[in-house]
């Protein structure tokens, strides 16, 4: 699998898992190849509504008021030989 392959895939992946949270501005982070464990690292960004807002229902409601939601972070880690999604973890980002 090329690095190209490998991001196309986590950023479908992570717009397709979160679509029913509203995810938005799906984007590429970081990639790291381990070729030890024959496995893409591939970090993406992505905007969705905050859950602990309850005024905000929707992405459209949150952009006519202005809100600009965080961005999360997500690893996304793919097998090299299969292409197959092995794991969606968190990637904590400092503020």
């Amino acid at each position: 699998m090329q690095v190209k392959e490998a991001v196309s895939a986590a950023k479908t992946y992570i717009a397709d898992l979160f679509s029913g949270e509203g995810a938005r501005n799906v984007g590429l982070e970081e990639v790291e190849f381990d070729p030890a464990a024959g496995v893409w690292c591939i970090t993406v960004g992505f905007s969705r509504p905050s859950d602990d807002d309850p005024a905000i229902d929707s992405p459209l409601a949150a952009v006519l008021r202005g809100r600009q939601f965080k961005k999360t972070y997500k690893v996304v880690r793919i097998s090299n030989d299969k292409g197959d999604v092995l794991s969606v973890k968190n990637r904590e980002v400092p503020e």
